[in-house]
């Protein structure tokens, strides 16, 4: 009886001592292992006579629950110090200020296409959709582009396949606008007027710090019984003035070549104390009113024509077009 005191004094005292669960595990088996001190006991328990044996049992028993008590309270203890201690290690202020999740914000091209189709609208211009690839009928003859124009060439534009093109320009929209128009007011002596604007992606073959193959484009129309040069040139300043937030923005109009309008006009604007080009403009050519089923002779108008990027990099200081495709996140965080 006195060497199972021992043993359990002996375990009890050592479970006590010991902080690593591993260790712990070590220890049990110095009592309770296959070759552990209570287990030669109760392994020595066939050497007894048969009177001395259930005595000798049932306190070898009772020693091991005791044992076996001492070390799962052992096992508790540790497990939670290790999760006191981890909780001081990863404690969190509730007094602190939330980071919050990441906010988005618009790329400035985007930013850029919203303000212009605001000013736009506010002037009553609807805003027009369409194709990105465009047949050559919308995107060349309709617009009077001859077969022999350079815009035609292989070295300037995307060809999907022989009748099928990526749009070089906007102006298809125009087309297919002016086209639905006729049909839905076929009807009436007199059309309403058409004004729109037709903003979208266009594809050229050039890339450099000024152009890139993929970029964006707003054209504008007009067409009516009564629409001059005046008004093209009304609308341009006010857009520009409006756009820059500036009323001592001024423009002038360069004599130019489109084969879509005549007369054509390269469009300038005032800037940093000189003149800085912007897009290009004219009176609808009588072919492109012949192709859509308009009557020249009755109605007249103009389009005219924009580059997004380059309308975005003056207002936000933008040297390098190329900037507003490289997804750079610290170029792109200014806008947000």
């Amino acid at each position: 009886m006195q060497e199972l005191q021992k043993i359990l004094d002996d375990a009890l005292q050592s479970f006590a001592a010991i902080e690593d669960a591993t260790e712990l595990e070590n220890a049990k088996a110095r009592y309770l292992g296959k070759e552990g001190s209570l287990t030669g006991l109760l392994k020595g328990l066939g050497k007894l006579s048969a009177e001395e044996r259930p005595a000798a049992g049932a306190r070898i028993n009772q020693i091991k629950q005791q044992i076996e008590a001492a070390l799962q309270a052992q096992r508790d203890a540790i497990q939670r110090r290790a999760l006191q201690a981890k909780l001081a290690a990863e404690s969190l202020d509730v007094t602190l200020p939330g980071r919050g999740a990441g906010v988005g914000g618009l790329h400035p091209v985007t930013r850029t296409l919203e303000r212009i189709e605001t000013l736009f609208h506010s002037i009553g211009y609807a805003v027009a959709e369409g194709p990105e690839i465009e047949n050559d009928f919308y995107n060349f003859t309709a617009l009077n582009i001859p077969a022999d124009h350079p815009a035609r060439a292989m070295h300037d534009t995307f060809y999907i396949d022989e009748q099928h093109v990526l749009r070089t320009h906007t102006s298809p929209i125009q087309i297919r606008y002016m086209q639905a128009h006729m049909e839905k007011y076929k009807h009436l002596e007199t059309m309403p007027d058409i004004r729109i604007i037709a903003p979208g992606r266009v594809y050229r073959v050039d890339s450099d710090a000024t152009h890139s193959p993929m970029f964006h484009q707003v054209e504008g129309l007009w067409i009516g019984e009564k629409v001059g040069f005046a008004d093209l040139k009304g609308v341009i300043a006010d857009f520009l003035q409006n756009y820059f937030e500036t009323e001592d923005m001024q423009v002038r109009f360069r004599p130019s070549f489109f084969p879509f309008t005549e007369p054509s006009a390269e469009m300038d604007m005032s800037w940093k104390g000189g003149w800085l080009e912007i897009g290009g403009c004219g009176m609808v050519h009588p072919n492109v009113l012949k192709h859509v089923g308009i009557d020249s002779e009755k109605y007249i108008g103009f389009a005219f024509g924009m580059g997004v990027e380059r309308l975005a990099m003056l207002r936000y200081g933008v040297s390098d077009l190329r900037l507003f495709f490289e997804n750079d996140l610290q170029f792109l965080k200014q806008f947000s």
